[in-house]
């Protein structure tokens, strides 16, 4: 189980970037997992579940981000989906994500 990003050398932890994400109005549900950068190795992306009735704005989520995290912990990819894939016991399947979106 993969559970920290390792980012252009520094380590950054999904669930502290979910709780900055799901602390923003227009965000129902979030899982933040790494995909492959060419130069860093690693990039945050976070799959996000809009709010219903909501089109959130991928620039102003990452805008809220940065407000609240170091540089390198805001997300550089956003996703959107209408549900998080979650197994019997409603835990988000970040490796379906990662597959999905190329990780």
């Amino acid at each position: 189980m993969k559970d920290v990003i390792i980012t252009g050398g520094e380590n950054v932890s999904p669930a502290e970037v979910e709780q900055v994400l799901l602390a923003h109005p227009d965000v129902a549900d979030v899982a933040v997992i790494g995909t492959p950068h060419p130069r860093w190795g690693e990039q945050v992306t976070a799959v996000i579940v809009p709010r219903d009735g909501v089109a959130p704005d991928a620039n102003a989520l990452v805008a809220f981000a940065a407000e609240r995290l170091a540089g390198f912990k805001k997300p550089r990819r956003i996703e959107f989906v209408a549900a998080l894939p979650r197994n019997a016991t409603n835990k988000v399947q970040t490796g379906v994500l990662r597959q999905q979106f190329g990780g």
